[in-house]
This record gives structure tokens, sequence and C-alpha cells, in this order.
């Protein structure tokens, strides 16, 4: 899924777009390596804890009709390099997420012993 935001311009006869989300970690890889940049990762839980990462960066639109196409060219280096960054954002976000909802996020002051100090 990638939805693509409302806010586009345009210049000089090209497209930019500010913001693309997506749940496709390798679609947002493909971004990242192709010069966005990540500005969010959402998390959704309805039954399944569901990622998403937001993306703004130029010629969105463009890069991921490559990508959807098959057109698609990037540094494999790079795109490793994303890959990674992206999977590592998620799980942090993930494992923050987990922790809230386990413990409904409610406070502990009542136990003396675990307040901070």
């Amino acid at each position: 899924m990638a939805r693509i935001s409302d806010e586009i311009f345009f210049e000089m006869g090209v497209i930019f777009l500010i913001n693309l989300e997506t749940t496709d970690i390798f679609r947002g890889a493909f971004l990242l390596a192709s010069g966005g940049e990540l500005t969010a990762v959402r998390v959704r839980n309805n039954g399944r804890r569901i990622a998403t990462f937001l993306i703004a960066g130029e010629n969105l639109a463009e890069l991921d009709q490559d990508y959807r196409t098959g057109r698609a060219l990037v540094n494999p280096l790079q795109l490793r390099e994303s890959l990674n960054h992206l999977r590592d954002v998620m799980f942090e976000k993930l494992r923050d997420n987990e922790g809230r909802t386990r413990n409904g996020d409610r406070k502990r002051n009542h136990r003396g012993y675990q307040t901070r100090r």
C-alpha cells in the first residue's frame, strides 16, 4: 500500500511530491536510497501491528511509478543500508508500541521501589 499526500506542486513542468506513505518496507528502502527522507514511522494495531513509513522528498511520484513498473534502478549498497535502517526504526517503534499496549500506559507511581529518583 502506498498513499501519496495531497501536497503536490509544479515547477517547470515537473511534479514534486512532498510525502508518500507506505507499508512496503522494500518500497520505502528504495525511496530512501533514491534520495527520500524518512520523516515518521507510525504503528497501527487493528488485531495486527502494522508499521507505516512516511517518506518525504522530490519526485516521489516518478520514483514510485518506476518501482511499481519494474524500471527502478538503485545502488544495491544504498538499498541494503536503507532497508537495515527502516528495519531498525520499525522494530524499535514496534517494541515501544508493544510495551505501551501490554502495560496499558499505566504509571506505576504507587510502587515506591519502581519510581524513578
